[in-house]
């Protein structure tokens, strides 16, 4: 009797055994990416999308996220794919500086009112091959943006150019320095993370954020006064695989990551943008944050000047260097239009 209850233990055992064997992942993924645990692109997009790709590949792809810059910082998380330290990140393509110069026309002002119309542009830039060549050494999955950039500050409210005058603000690229610079501010670069330590010590005065990153960031406990200057920029971003990885993999679990990626997720991304911004906005009015909203936005006759000589200097620059700038600028300002649709 013994022997026969021992033998059916071990079957059970046995059969634990290999339905373990048979749920285990063929394939896990180390996505990295700057945002924290508790902020609401973290848990509405990227875990969404990673629990989505587990699902639909009956658990045989796992993707483990690495949140706050675990893996790689900041700068160095494009190439921390690129290299696998890490195999998916989700980064701003401005923060590998002159690496994406098209892709960051997008920034520029004027063609961005909302995560659901910058993430239409860039997205489609891409599909349309006119920014393609910029990412051969990774395989992008899909491109977004974030809502419109704004300009919080700490003391000082800044109501139009000449109130920028030598304040010390935060910057997240090469292109929204030159915004900043043509202000007259002095522009700080550094990524969103370090901006909390930074104004709390006084090293700046300020930040250009959406008010997404405001909430995600802390900044809002100590950037009370803000001004909206509609259209004044917006960032672009990428999440994107270590291309040996994807040509590794299987073509059933090629074929679910090929349909988690493109227009679909870059409006899913859009969306959490978007709502964060009204959540983010929400939160500094219920605080009692002082807010100053330019009338007409860039187009606004003080600043519209300053904002266009900034546009003018970066396309410039581009074209001295060789690259398609202005037709890519023309195609994005028509897609602009398009995808507020």
């Amino acid at each position: 009797m013994l022997k026969k209850v021992t033998m059916t233990a071990i079957a059970g055992l046995m059969a634990i055994g290999a339905t373990t064997q048979t749920q285990a992942a063929d394939v896990t993924l180390r996505f990295a990416h700057f945002w924290p645990s508790v902020a609401g692109v973290h848990k509405e997009l990227f875990q969404v999308w990673a629990d989505k790709v587990k699902e639909q590949s009956d658990g045989k792809i796992e993707v483990q996220i690495f949140p706050s810059s675990t893996l790689a910082k900041p700068p160095a998380q494009y190439e921390a794919v690129k290299n696998r330290i890490a195999d998916v990140t989700a980064t701003v393509q401005g923060y590998t500086a002159n690496r994406f110069p098209l892709t960051q026309i997008v920034e520029l002002p004027g063609l961005v009112q909302s995560a659901k119309q910058g993430s239409c542009i860039i997205q489609g830039l891409y599909d349309e091959g006119l920014i393609k060549s910029e990412y051969k050494d990774t395989k992008p999955l899909f491109f977004f943006t974030h809502g419109p950039g704004h300009i919080h500050t700490g003391d000082k409210l800044v109501k139009e150019p000449t109130d920028l005058a030598g304040l010390r603000i935060r910057r997240p690229t090469a292109v929204v320095a030159k915004i900043l610079e043509e202000l007259n501010a002095k522009s700080v670069g550094m990524p969103a993370p370090q901006s909390y330590q930074s104004m709390q010590r006084g090293v700046i005065d300020g930040v250009a954020l959406p008010y997404e990153g405001m909430v995600a960031f802390r900044l809002n406990e100590l950037a009370k006064k803000h001004t909206e200057v509609g259209g004044l920029y917006t960032l672009s971003f990428v999440v994107t695989m270590n291309s040996k990885v994807y040509d590794s993999m299987p073509a059933e679990l090629k074929k679910v990551i090929d349909d988690n990626s493109g227009l679909n997720w870059s409006k899913t991304a859009a969306k959490v943008f978007d709502k964060m911004d009204v959540i983010g906005r929400d939160a500094a009015v219920k605080e009692g944050h002082e807010i100053h909203t330019v009338e007409g936005g860039v187009s606004n006759p003080v600043w519209k000047p300053i904002l266009d000589k900034a546009t003018e200097s970066y396309l410039s620059e581009l074209e001295g260097k060789g690259l398609p700038a202005r037709k890519v600028y023309a195609r994005a300002q028509e897609l602009s239009k398009s995808c507020v649709k």
